[in-house]
């Protein structure tokens, strides 16, 4: 009897999982503009009312779906782009779907059944057309670019300036000028590529990225008066945005967090630790005292 207690509670808890990602990608079909990824998200409500329909035979229960997971996932798809959100809650299903295994042999064809929903699910979302993923190139470029630039600028300026304010006058001139030049960069080398991002988009996604991380690191400068102590806080913020950034992709995208993370923190951390190191000795060398 316990035992069939648990496997009971399964395919309820499968159930719920169904009926509630039905309404999300219902509720997500009906916010979006482009009439190709509206029909792929409607065909996966159905399908995920489909799904419900099915386990329903073996439950012979009507289940409510999840409301705080329906919210929850609806605003992180608005918020931070739907395959984001979609991903995202797709990956918190694999955790719960580990207890299809208690129901080998008990379901009949369930292997089978599963690998169904799971392989044309996965062509569906294959065929979604999100912006901001085209563009995430861009933004990579123009993250990246920033953090290793900046975060190398100011831990030089740092020690040799030894002065909030013009270390923060220095930064933004310096990182106002490269958010320019990198997005003046970005829109010549998308206009001679072979492709679908728009030149101009492409820019602006670069130079937004870039000037927004200069602003978060220069940021302790302007409110602290301990120039070592910001240095500090602006290499934590440096990281903070690489991990974050590298976990949204690394979502969205499929790919590794890891070694993502890892590559562009210790490029960024690197860089600066040459640039203090190089303050220092300019710093010597011209007997700077500001």
């Amino acid at each position: 009897m316990p035992q069939e207690e648990n496997i009971g509670h399964l395919l309820e808890t499968f159930q719920r999982i169904e009926i509630t990602e039905h309404h999300i990608y219902k509720r997500l079909a009906r916010s979006l503009k482009d009439p190709n990824n509206r029909r792929i998200m409607e065909q996966i409500a159905d399908d995920e009312l489909r799904h419900y329909t099915d386990w329903k035979k073996y439950t012979q229960r009507e289940i409510k779906p999840d409301q705080w997971s329906i919210w929850k996932y609806y605003l992180i798809s608005r918020v931070f782009g739907f395959t984001f959100g979609i991903k995202l809650m797709e990956s918190g299903e694999e955790k719960a779907q580990a207890g299809y295994a208690q129901l080998k042999g008990k379901i009949p064809d369930i292997d089978r059944w599963i690998h169904e929903e799971e392989v044309h699910e996965q062509k569906l979302l294959e065929m979604l057309d999100e912006e901001r993923l085209r563009y995430a190139g861009s933004v990579v470029l123009g993250l990246n670019d920033a953090l290793v630039e900046l975060t190398g600028a100011l831990a030089g300026l740092t020690l040799a300036l030894q002065n909030t304010q013009l270390i923060a006058l220095s930064g933004l001139i310096t990182g106002i000028a490269a958010s320019l030049s990198m997005a003046a960069s970005e829109y010549l080398s998308t206009r001679s590529e072979e492709t679908a991002k728009h030149p101009v988009r492409a820019a602006v996604y670069t130079g937004i990225a870039y000037i927004i991380t200069v602003v978060l690191l220069i940021l302790p400068y302007l409110l602290l008066p301990n120039f070592y102590v910001d240095l500090a806080i602006a290499l934590t913020t440096a990281v903070a945005i690489i991990a974050v950034f590298n976990y949204y992709i690394s979502v969205a995208k499929d790919e590794p967090f890891r070694a993502r993370f890892v590559e562009m923190a210790g490029l960024s951390l690197g860089v600066a630790t040459f640039s203090f190191i190089i303050g220092y000795f300019i710093r010597q060398w011209l007997g700077i005292e500001v």
